[in-house]
Parts: structure tokens; C-alpha cells; sequence
């Protein structure tokens, strides 16, 4: 089998699993009580904490580990925009680029069908970019919160957050961006990129799944979503996850290290897949950037004349497991949101499938992966061509 799902998951470390291990056997204590179990626990939950802040560049008490990246989705826009209108009453609009993550979306959703908010919708262009003037135009002293993806996980668009966490400062915006994609391939220092608000999750990357985190720079406001015994400096009430946290911060600290060679060998393998599958697959389109800032493990086409669950069957029949789109919205049989934000028809949207690469992934198995591309669509287009008319 040759696994390119990674973007919708990845397998478990073996060396977060025996992070872990202790702290779901003998070091099982609540970090709350205050006994030496409890303490054990409570040490091994700050020196995760710690671990993830030195990988994005901020403070242990600005990470707040969460379920998962959606959760850390819905805190980072309920959360902010309602303590930045609770502060100032006229910041009651939420920027978002046309091309977020449906934890995004709807979480803006909510603030506008419950509380109220405007939802300004930034325009993207056919790679996927936002551009700066859109945002200027929108930008305005009612503008709460501005959140962008900052590597998109259907077409692998990576957003120039500097330049537009610098615009909306001009404003004083907090700027959150969904990273769940860019982690192990894109530096996340906060600092650099010039957020206020980032979201992890720790399955995309080598933890196990039910594990991320929202991490919040000081002094950004934010009221929490989740209330009980103010775990978490009250941003996150409810027993901490020990085990799980200690997982995520072993597979951070491994794929922080192994970033920078991975994303070059796999960008270069990624480039040579794109040519493969463009110049021996008639009709194939790339969907995203055609070079520059594309994530280095995602490509995705569209193959006009089929439909992208139909290339999926044909594809694992050859042993190849890959995407037709984002896990999130599996089962929905509606055209990609993302693609018809590109411009594409809602026809050719249909026909997208995606491929995305774990940090391991060999030139030997994309050459394999590509000459499966060429017969399943091959046979697609034989069969429609072969099926009578009425």
C-alpha cells in the first residue's frame, strides 16, 4: 500500500507512544491533586507545555492544549471575538479568507447567527492567494479578528501571514491562523509570522488523534468556551489529558527537527509527481500554486471527463490511498467550497483528488503512485467513452 492521506491523518510515533506509556500506567495521577502522583503528572504537563512553546516561540502559559484542531479552531474565533466586542462594542465584524477550514467557517457562522457578528469574506485568487488589497479594504475599526489558514489542506496554498499579520497590526487585529497542515513542514514561530493565534493538532504530525492546542500570545483577550474547575488558567477547564499532551510535544520536537530536510527532499519528489501526472494524464489540472508557496506534501488535480470518488476506487484498487478532498467534509457530496472559491465550475470541482505526503515518502513509491494515476483515469475514461448513449 502506498499511503498519500497524510494530510488527513498520520500514524502514531513510536517514540510518542513510549512518551506516553508511563503516564497511562503508573504515572496515571490527576495534575490537579496534591499528592506525588498528582505532582508527577502535573510536572509532565508543564514540561509539554514548555516543549511546544520553545517549537512555535512563545511562553509555556500561552499554550492551551485542546481536543484537536477544531476545537482549537472555535476557541481561538468564539473565544477572541467575543472578548474583543465584550472590550469594544463597534469590533463586532470577523475577516476570513473564502478558502478556511469548516471549523473556521462555522465557527464565524455561529458568531453570526447567535451574537450578531458580520462575516467579510476575503476573496482568493485562482492559486489560492489572498491579497493584500483585499484585505486592506476590508480591514476597519470594526473588525474583531481576522483568521487565515496559513497552509491550505485541499490545494496546499501557503499564505504570506508576515505581510498580512503586519497590515491588520496597523488596525490593532488580532491576526489567529489555522497551522494544523503547515506543522513538520513550515516553521510555526509565532513571532515570525506575526499572529496572535495559532491552532495545532497533534494527528497530523505523529501524536495520537484527540490531542492539539491553541496557542494564544499575550495579552490577546479571550473568553473560554469550556467552564469548570479552571484548569488551564481557566481558558480550558476539565481534567488535563497528560498522557496525550506529553505525545504531542515528543512528536512536535521530532518533526521541528526533522522539518527542514523533509521539506526539502519531499518539496523536490512533490514537484516530480505534479510533472508526472500533468504531462502523461490528458486533461489533468493542478489546483493550488503552480510553484512558489505550495505546501511541499500536497498535490491535487483535477481530472476532467471523471469524478474524484470514482478515480479514489480505481486508484486504491491499485493499492494507492489518497483524498478527494478534505477528511472533514467526508460524505458530503457537494462540489469543494475551496475549489468553486479558485473559480472552477462546480463540474470540474467534482472531479478533484488530492494526494498528500507523509515525511517519509520515496521517489520509488510517487513513480508507482503516478503510473496508477495514468491507469486509473485511463480506465475511467474508457468506460465513460464505452457507455451508450440515449
Amino acid at each position: 500500500m502506498i499511503y498519500l492521506d497524510a494530510a488527513a491523518t498520520s500514524p502514531v510515533r513510536r517514540e510518542a507512544i513510549e512518551a506516553m506509556f508511563p503516564y497511562l500506567t503508573g504515572a496515571f495521577g490527576n495534575p490537579s491533586s496534591h499528592h506525588g502522583l498528582g505532582e508527577q503528572a502535573a510536572r509532565a504537563f508543564a514540561e509539554a507545555r514548555q516543549a511546544i512553546a520553545d517549537v512555535v516561540g512563545s511562553r509555556p502559559d500561552e499554550v492551551i492544549f485542546t481536543s484537536g484542531g477544531t476545537e482549537a479552531d472555535n476557541l481561538a474565533l468564539k473565544g477572541i471575538a467575543l472578548a474583543r466586542r465584550a472590550a469594544d462594542p463597534q469590533r463586532n465584524r470577523i475577516l476570513l479568507s473564502a478558502i478556511e477550514h469548516p471549523a473556521v467557517l462555522e465557527s464565524a457562522r455561529y458568531l453570526q447567527r447567535v451574537h450578531g457578528f458580520e462575516i467579510t469574506e476575503l476573496p482568493v485568487d485562482a492559486e489560492g492567494f489572498v491579497s493584500e488589497r483585499s484585505c486592506v479594504e476590508a480591514l476597519a475599526p470594526d473588525v474583531a479578528l481576522l483568521s487565515v489558514m496559513y497552509a491550505n489542506n485541499e490545494i496546499g496554498t501557503v499564505q504570506d501571514l508576515p505581510g498580512l499579520s503586519a497590515l491588520a497590526a496597523r488596525h490593532r487585529v488580532p491576526v489567529h491562523t489555522d497551522a494544523v497542515q503547515a506543522a513538520g513542514w513550515l516553521s510555526l514561530d509565532t513571532g515570525e509570522l506575526g499572529v496572535q493565534a495559532m491552532s495545532l493538532s497533534g494527528h497530523k504530525f505523529g501524536a495520537p488523534k484527540g490531542i492539539g492546542a491553541l496557542v494564544l500570545r499575550s495579552p490577546t483577550p479571550i473568553e473560554p468556551l469550556i467552564h469548570g474547575g479552571g484548569q488551564q488558567a481557566g481558558l480550558r477547564s476539565g481534567t488535563e489529558n497528560v498522557a496525550f499532551a506529553v505525545a504531542f510535544a515528543a512528536a512536535a520536537q521530532l518533526a521541528e527537527a526533522e522539518r527542514v530536510e523533509a521539506a526539502a527532499r519531499v518539496s523536490a519528489l512533490r514537484d516530480e509527481f505534479i510533472q508526472a501526472v500533468l504531462g502523461r494524464v490528458p486533461g489533468a489540472q493542478l489546483t493550488g500554486p503552480a510553484s512558489g508557496r505550495r505546501l511541499p506534501s500536497v498535490a491535487s488535480f483535477c481530472f476532467r471527463g471523471t469524478h474524484g470518488e470514482s478515480v479514489l476506487l480505481e486508484l486504491e484498487r491499485r493499492s494507492v490511498i489518497c483524498s478527494s478532498g478534505s477528511a472533514c467534509a467526508a460524505g458530503s457530496s457537494e462540489p469543494s467550497a475551496v475549489l468553486l472559491a479558485l473559480g472552477l465550475s462546480a463540474e470540474l470541482a467534482q472531479t478533484a483528488v488530492r494526494f498528500s505526503f507523509p515525511s517519509a515518502v520515496t521517489g520509488t513509491e510517487l513513480a508507482a503512485a503516478a503510473d496508477a494515476v495514468v491507469e486509473a483515469v485511463a480506465a475511467l475514461t474508457r468506460f465513460r467513452g464505452a457507455a451508450p448513449r440515449r
